[in-house]
């Protein structure tokens, strides 16, 4: 193990820097390539982006438009669909209500553009020509992000600058047709087919940048007046997604051949236990349900009003958890690096589906090693518990609980449903599963489930068939869960 300093002091106008990079995605993968470049302007808590995108048409038909989200739209002042739900907003927003959001100015290669959807969360791009089904376009964008001082996925949070959701993405395809998600304050909206992404980012010189690839400093034609630019090529992930700021400190370890770093605010007292944990967690998952294809890992501190979120090859983590979360949290969130980030699922309808697993995870993980304090009988003896009382309140208070578990994200009543149906009963009704088939068909399953949809979107049904195949008969439990009819 060993400790890498980070930089301290504060910076200004950062310009675009157009090095001579060797450039990603270019090797004929077949997936969308967005190159972004981007300067962070930490007085005004702006950043300026062009973006070239290569995109090609997901359609199974031919089409004269494409569509985008727009999520740092969530943030403005207004947004019909609050980032933070009542509960969370005093951890969120630690000076008071602040707002930001996106404008984008231009899109070259397209004939027009513009800004809709239910919540302005959606860029229609028209195309000059009409493109067939699997046919690619050149997109040139411009925009300016401004970012709301909020702990969150995106905003300048108490710790660091977290950027993520930051640029138009296409949208998904649901039943042959772009889906215009909305954001949601319950869970994970974003619903992403992998792309490799091309960034350059310049930012005060005194920060320091977090990211779950590797990031080189350009030297050649770098930019000068206080700043300085950093290249990261990300090559099939979901999304890319940076913490950066001043302050931040470093701890290395491995995992087998992998480097797994911990970046952290000075005031974290012991952060070689959160390294440790980072480091054993992505090791037990890699053996328990197949290799993570990432090059490394990294997990940072940085201000976030939940416990934590992921992104490929890197999370991020609350700076207000206590210690007894962290193994949980850590666990949960390096879990995500299989369900989410390498084998995607549909977050905003079917949520349970990574969630669930992440938390099954979890569990498994924390059993294995019990100097962390819990096993896998006492988590899942309390998601009971924690599912059971919620059930019972509902019940009460609406004279019915809602139980199903394939809803959107905006069909939940709030924090407390989502929480108690996509995380408690998610892991119950894994635990069955596990319980129904045995251990090893079940850990069989899932790696099956791995190496089938890595790299690809599964759907509830891709899930069950894998566990079906493995044991028949299956696919009836997971319809009683699913449809709301068992009695836990």
């Amino acid at each position: 193990m060993k400790r890498i300093a980070c930089c301290v002091a504060a910076g200004t106008l950062a310009l675009f820097c157009t090095a001579g990079l060797a450039a990603c995605g270019k090797g004929g993968s077949g997936r969308d390539l967005y190159t972004i470049r981007a300067a962070y302007r930490a007085e005004d808590k702006t950043l300026t982006a062009e973006m070239e995108a290569e995109i090609k048409n997901p359609l199974p038909m031919s089409t004269d438009e494409l569509k985008f989200q727009l999520w740092p739209n969530a943030f403005r002042e207004g947004a019909k669909y609050a980032p933070v739900s009542k509960i969370f907003e005093n951890a969120a927003y630690y000076n008071g209500k602040s707002y930001g959001g996106i404008d984008v100015s231009a899109v070259e290669g397209a004939e027009s553009f513009s800004v809709g959807g239910e919540d302005e969360n959606i860029l229609t791009v028209k195309l000059k020509e009409t493109l067939d089904a699997g046919e690619s376009v050149e997109l040139s964008f411009r925009f300016e992000v401004k970012l709301a001082e909020i702990n969150h996925r995106l905003g300048v949070s108490e710790c660091g600058v977290n950027l993520s959701g930051f640029y138009p993405v296409l949208c998904a395809v649901e039943s042959g047709q772009f889906a215009e998600h909305v954001y949601s304050s319950n869970g994970d909206p974003f619903v992403s087919e992998i792309a490799d992404f091309d960034v350059t980012l310049t930012l005060p010189e005194s920060y320091t940048l977090v990211s779950g690839f590797a990031a080189e400093e350009v030297k050649e034609n770098a930019p000068s007046g206080g700043v300085k630019a950093y290249h990261v090529c990300e090559e099939g992930v979901r999304e890319v997604a940076f913490v950066f700021g001043e302050g931040f400190e470093c701890v290395q370890d491995t995992a087998g051949e992998k480097e797994v770093f911990y970046y952290y605010p000075a005031a974290d007292k012991d952060p070689a236990r959160t390294l440790k944990l980072a480091a054993e967690s992505l090791a037990f998952f890699g053996d328990t349900f197949g290799e993570d294809i990432y090059p490394r890992y990294t997990v940072v501190m940085t201000g976030f009003a939940y416990g934590g979120m992921e992104f490929p090859a890197l999370s991020m983590i609350s700076s207000d958890l206590r210690e007894e979360e962290l193994p949980a949290v850590v666990a949960h969130e390096t879990a995500h690096q299989w369900w989410y980030a390498m084998v995607g699922s549909d977050q905003y309808n079917s949520a349970w589906q990574d969630e669930g697993l992440a938390e099954l995870s979890s569990a498994l993980f924390l059993d294995a090693y019990p100097d962390y304090g819990s096993s896998y009988r006492d988590l899942v003896t309390a998601s009971e518990q924690a599912y059971r009382a919620f059930f019972s309140v509902h019940s009460q208070v609406h004279k019915e609980a809602d139980t199903t578990m394939i809803r959107p994200l905006t069909a939940y009543s709030g924090d407390y449903e989502y929480r108690s149906i996509a995380y408690d009963k998610g892991l119950i009704l894994f635990d069955r599963i596990r319980e129904v088939m045995g251990e090893r068909k079940f850990l069989g399953a899932l790696k099956d489930y791995f190496k089938e949809y890595c790299g690809k979107i599964a759907s509830a049904e891709d899930l069950v068939a894998c566990f079906e195949r493995r044991s028949g008969g299956i696919e009836d439990l997971f319809a009683s869960f699913l449809e709301g009819r068992c009695i836990i």
